[in-house]
């Protein structure tokens, strides 16, 4: 009797350590469906995974976003990544968010470079930045990565380039949007930018 008591106070600690813990760590990587249930409800809506095929997109979303960005409906050629962006177009700024009650900068870009281009890359703006092929603004291509210093801090903020000037990030204020990468007041704190190399060694040790 005195034993049985002992053993439950002892497996109750154990599943406490185990639940404390887990607050505190999230599994982030995915290699493949196979291994989405490993995820959890850390990644919500992490669908579409797999080789990464070029779709052609809807005529409204085509429509939809040559608008946005002034460009033709013919430009408008990934339908992965345009249905994947209408997906998550205004969802609120969320810091360490990574479902559509809310996401960070860094987060978006984690969902978008796996859901999309099937390209695991680390979680936060600071790895993320280790694992690109730097570029110059001018050499910039659909997908690449944009990387902003608010508040004086060195890559503190990371969006995805898309076409004729425009980028989308997870804005603190706008939530999941498209803007002009030489828009007032973001712009002026742009600090880097290039496209993502094969990162699955480095999102793994993330």
């Amino acid at each position: 009797m005195h034993f049985s008591r002992h053993f439950k106070i002892i497996i109750i600690a154990i599943t406490s350590a185990i639940l404390f813990s887990s607050c505190h760590s999230k599994k982030l990587i995915v290699k493949n469906n196979a291994d989405k249930k490993d995820v959890g409800s850390e990644l919500p809506d992490l669908i579409n995974r797999g080789p990464y095929i070029m779709v052609k997109p809807g005529k409204h979303i085509a429509e939809k976003y040559a608008d946005i960005m002034g460009v033709k409906r013919s430009d408008i050629e990934n339908g992965r990544l345009y249905d994947f962006i209408d997906q998550w177009m205004g969802v609120p700024y969320r810091f360490g968010g990574m479902d559509k009650d809310g996401i960070d900068c860094s987060g978006l870009v984690f969902l978008l470079q796996l859901q999309v281009y099937d390209q695991p890359v680390p979680r936060t703006c600071a790895t993320q930045v280790e694992v690109i092929k730097r570029k110059y603004e001018d050499e910039l291509k659909e997908g690449d990565l944009v990387f902003f210093d608010y508040d004086g801090k060195q890559f503190s903020h990371v969006g995805v380039y898309l076409q004729n000037g425009y980028i989308l990030h997870a804005s603190t204020r706008k939530g999941v949007t498209i803007v002009r990468l030489h828009d007032r007041g973001i712009y002026e704190y742009f600090s880097r930018c290039g496209s993502v190399i094969n990162s699955t060694a480095s999102a793994q040790s993330n």
